[in-house]
Order: C-alpha cells, then sequence, then structure tokens
C-alpha cells in the first residue's frame, strides 16, 4: 500500500497544529528518551509500523539501549526500567485502550509520586499526540519502508 493522501498538503493548517503540539512535547520536562518509549509502546498497541519505525530508530539516536526498545511491551517484567518510567508506561497503556481501561485513581496517585502535575497533564499530552499520529498514520497508508 502506498500513501493514500499527502495530508500535509491537502490540509497544511490541520497538521500545523499537530506540528505545534509536537514542539509543545518536546519543551516537557519529561525526559526525551521517555518520551520515545512512550510513543514506541502507544505505536506497538495501535499497530502503526511506520511510527514505530521512526520512534525506534530516534530512541536509538538518542542513546536509548537496544534491550530497553525491544522490551518496552513487557515493561512490566523488567528490572530495567525505573518506577517512574513504569508508571508513565502504563499511563500510555490506559490513555491508548481508553474505553477499556480508563485511568484509575490508584494509577494517577501512583503517577503523581513520581511527576508533578504539570508533568501529569504533559505525559497525557505527549501520549495522545502518538496516538493522534498513529491514527492518521494508519488512516493515510504510511507505511514503514528502508
Amino acid at each position: 500500500m502506498k500513501q493514500r493522501v499527502d495530508y500535509f498538503n491537502v490540509a497544511p493548517e490541520g497538521l500545523k497544529i499537530m506540528m505545534e503540539m509536537e514542539k509543545y512535547t518536546k519543551t516537557t520536562d519529561i525526559d526525551r528518551k521517555l518520551r520515545e518509549l512512550i510513543k514506541i509502546r502507544a505505536s506497538q498497541i495501535n499497530g502503526c509500523a511506520y511510527c514505530l519505525d521512526m520512534h525506534t530508530a530516534d530512541a536509538r539516536k538518542m542513546g536509548e539501549t537496544e534491550q530497553r526498545i525491544y522490551c518496552v511491551s513487557a515493561w512490566e517484567e523488567c528490572e530495567f526500567y525505573t518506577e517512574a518510567e513504569k508508571a508513565a508506561l502504563e499511563l500510555t497503556e490506559h490513555v491508548t485502550l481508553i474505553p477499556n481501561k480508563r485511568v484509575p485513581d490508584e494509577l494517577y496517585n501512583r503517577i503523581r509520586n513520581h511527576y508533578s502535575e504539570k508533568d501529569y497533564v504533559d505525559l497525557v499530552l505527549i501520549i495522545n499526540q502518538i496516538n493522534s499520529w498513529n491514527r492518521i498514520s494508519i488512516s493515510m497508508g504510511n507505511i514503514a519502508t528502508e
């Protein structure tokens, strides 16, 4: 399948807004490697090969280890993610699968043990941003290429 629509040219104002949000997420206090792990985990759940390819490459460029990239789908069973990272990855799963998982108070409270109120909002925005990109990418027929 090739890309269905040249969406950046068809709807430049809408994509400009997406890119502005992308710029904002990069200014947050959330660690840049963790931002990439969040993007990878949400993209795994959503089955977006294009975004998985992009964000695993970006994580490597930032110095993220192969071990942490490969194991992010099984983060609960790994000792090499911090408790704060695990909380953020769990939030990623809950927000990505919100119709089934919601965000229970217990998870929110655990996240707040590691992150400020603003950080929590920023985490949710980062998660929503990658979920939006996944849905755009899949709907537009983007594929991972060499």
